[in-house]
C-alpha cells in the first residue's frame, strides 16, 4: 500500500512538469497563431481606413469648388444688376437735369417778360397820372374852382340829400314799424290759438318708428351721417333722432313722402345693412309698396260705397286721398262719407243712388293732385272726370259742389248738402290744419321756383326749408347769394309765425361699379 502511494506521487511528481511543459508550448503556439492573424486583420483595417479617407478628402474637395463656383456666379448676377441699376439711376439723372435746365430757361424768360410788363405798367401808371393831372387843371380851368372848393360844394349837396332820404326812411320805418307790429300781434294771437290743435298737428306730421336697441341710431345715422343725410335727401322726410329710448320721429308735412320713409326705414332696421345704396334701394321697394296700398285703398272705397266701372287712374286717385287731410278731416274718408250719406238722400227721394253715390266719391277727387298741378280742387276734378270718361251729372256734380256754378241735376244739389253735412258735424274739421299744410306747400314752391334748385323740402313744423341745388348750375359762392333771395322772397311772399331757417345743400356725388 505505502509502495503504491509513493508510486502515485512519484507519478504525479514526474507528470506534472510534462504536462505543463506540453501545456506552455501548445499555448505558445496558439499565441503566436493569433497574434499573426490579428496583425493581418488590423493592416487591412489601417488600409481601408486610408482609402475611406482620401475617398472623403476628394469628396470635400469638390464640394468646396462647387460652392465656391457657386458663390461667385451669384456675386458675379449682384455685381451685373447693381452696374444696371446705377446705369438707370444716371439716366434718369441726367433727364432730370435736362427737365431742370429746361424749366431755368423758361423761368428766366418768363421773368424777362415780367420784367417787361412791368416797365411797361410803369410807364402806363405814370402817363395815366400826368393825365388825371392835366384832367384836374382843365376842370379846375372850366370850373372856376378848385378841387377843395369843389369837394365842400359836393359834400354839402350830398348831405342834404342824404338828410332828406333819412327823413323819408324814418317815414317809412316808422310805418312799416307800425304794420309790423300789427302783424306781429295777430300772428302772437294765431299762435296762441294753434297751441290749441298742436297734439293734432304732431300727429298728422310725425311718424314714429320704434328700434330694437339704442345702437340702431348710431348705425342710422351712419359715418359722418352719411346715412341719414341719404335718406333725408331720398324720401324729403326729416329724421328726428333725440333721446327718446329705442324710438325715431319722422317729420314731414307730406304724409305720402312720410310713409314711404317709415317703411323703408323699418326695412332697413330688419335687413341689418344700412348703407347709402341700401337705403336707395330700400326707399325705392317702399315707394312701390307705398303705391300698391294706394291702389289697394282705392279699390277698397270703392267696393266700400259700393261703385263699379271707375277708371283705374281715378282708382288709383282716389286711394292718394287716403294721405290727404282736409281742415284736420281724412279725404278719402269724407269722401266716402259723402258718398255714402248722397246715397241715403237719394234714396229717400227716388233718386239715382249709384250715380249721387259716384258723384259723392269723386266730389274731391281734385284734391289728390292740387298739390302737384295749378288751379283750385275743382277745376282740377273736373278736368279729370273729363279726361276718364265719367258722364256729365257726376262731372257737374263736381264743379258744383262749392256753388262755383249752379246744379243740374237733383244728384248735384244732393252733392252739396252731404258735403256740408260731412264737413259739418262736430269735430270733423280743423282750419288751422288746413293753414299749416298751406303754408308748408306755398313754402316749398317759392323755393323751387328758383333755378339751379332741384327739390325742396319744408321740414320742421315750416320752420325750416332744406334746399337742394344741381351742383354744375350752383357754386359755393352763389348759394349765399341764392339763401338770401329765397329768404327775402319767403318773408315778401308768406305769412308766418316766428321764423324760418333756409337751408341750402350743394352735393357732388360720384357712382362707379366694379365688375
Amino acid at each position: 500500500m505505502l509502495a503504491i502511494i509513493i508510486a502515485v506521487i512519484v507519478t504525479l511528481v514526474v507528470a506534472v512538469p510534462v504536462s505543463l511543459a506540453v501545456a506552455n508550448a501548445h499555448y505558445k503556439n496558439t499565441s503566436a497563431k493569433k497574434v499573426g492573424s490579428a496583425e493581418e486583420k488590423a493592416r487591412e483595417i489601417i488600409d481601408e481606413a486610408v482609402k475611406n479617407a482620401e475617398t472623403k478628402k476628394r469628396e470635400a474637395l469638390l464640394e468646396a469648388k462647387e460652392e465656391s463656383l457657386k458663390t461667385k456666379n451669384e456675386l458675379e448676377k449682384e455685381i451685373r444688376e447693381r452696374r444696371s441699376e446705377i446705369q438707370r439711376n444716371e439716366h434718369r439723372i441726367a433727364q432730370k437735369e435736362e427737365n431742370l435746365d429746361k424749366k431755368l430757361d423758361a423761368l428766366e424768360k418768363k421773368e424777362a417778360e415780367c420784367a417787361r410788363k412791368e416797365a411797361s405798367l410803369d410807364r402806363q401808371k405814370s402817363e395815366v397820372a400826368k393825365l388825371n393831372q392835366q384832367r384836374v387843371q382843365e376842370l379846375e380851368r372850366i370850373s372856376g374852382l378848385t378841387s377843395e372848393q369843389a369837394k365842400d360844394i359836393l359834400l354839402k349837396t350830398v348831405e342834404e340829400d342824404v338828410k332828406l332820404d333819412a327823413a323819408k326812411l324814418v317815414k317809412e320805418s316808422l310805418a312799416v314799424a307800425k304794420e309790423d307790429a300789427n302783424k306781429k300781434a295777430k300772428d302772437i294771437v294765431v299762435t296762441a290759438i294753434q297751441k290749441c290743435a298742436a297734439d293734432h298737428v304732431a300727429e298728422t306730421t310725425i311718424s314714429v318708428v320704434q328700434l330694437p336697441n339704442d345702437e340702431m341710431k348710431g348705425r342710422i345715422i351712419g359715418r359722418e351721417g352719411r346715412n341719414i343725410r341719404t335718406l333725408e335727401t331720398m324720401t324729403g322726410v326729416e329724421l328726428i333722432i333725440d333721446d327718446t329710448p329705442e324710438a325715431v320721429i319722422l317729420s314731414a308735412f307730406d304724409p305720402i313722402r312720410r310713409e314711404v320713409a317709415r317703411i323703408a326705414l323699418e326695412k332697413l332696421i330688419v335687413d341689418g345693412r344700412i348703407h347709402p345704396a341700401r337705403i336707395e334701394e330700400m326707399v325705392e321697394k317702399a315707394q312701390k309698396e307705398v303705391d300698391a296700398l294706394i291702389k289697394e285703398a282705392g279699390e277698397e272705397a270703392a267696393l266700400e260705397v259700393g261703385v263699379h266701372g271707375i277708371h283705374p287712374e281715378l282708382i288709383k286717385l282716389l286711394g292718394k286721398m287716403r294721405y290727404r287731410t282736409s281742415y284736420g278731416q281724412n279725404v278719402l274718408k269724407h269722401s266716402i262719407e259723402v258718398a255714402q250719406l248722397a246715397g241715403l238722400l237719394a234714396a229717400e227721394l227716388g233718386e239715382d243712388v249709384r250715380t249721387a253715390k259716384r258723384a259723392g266719391l269723386l266730389h274731391d277727387i281734385g284734391k289728390s293732385v292740387d298739390r302737384d298741378m295749378e288751379g283750385s280742387h275743382i277745376q282740377l276734378g273736373v278736368e279729370l272726370c273729363k279726361r276718364y270718361k265719367e258722364n256729365a251729372v257726376v262731372i257737374n256734380a263736381v264743379e258744383a259742389h262749392h256753388g262755383d256754378v249752379d246744379p243740374e241735376s237733383i244728384v248735384a244739389c244732393l252733392v252739396q248738402a252731404a258735403d256740408t253735412i260731412s264737413a259739418a258735424r262736430p269735430g270733423a274739421r280743423r282750419e288751422t290744419l288746413e293753414a299749416y299744410s298751406n303754408r308748408l306747400q306755398q313754402l316749398e314752391e317759392i323755393t323751387d321756383s328758383f333755378k339751379g334748385v332741384e327739390k325742396s323740402f319744408a321740414i320742421q313744423a315750416g320752420r325750416e326749408v332744406r334746399v337742394m341745388v344741381v351742383p354744375e348750375q350752383v357754386n359755393d359762392a352763389e348759394m349765399v347769394l341764392l339763401a338770401r333771395d329765397i329768404s327775402k322772397r319767403i318773408e315778401a311772399e308768406l305769412d308766418y309765425p316766428g321764423q324760418i331757417k333756409v337751408n341750402v345743400i350743394r352735393e357732388s356725388r360720384v357712382t362707379d361699379y366694379a365688375k
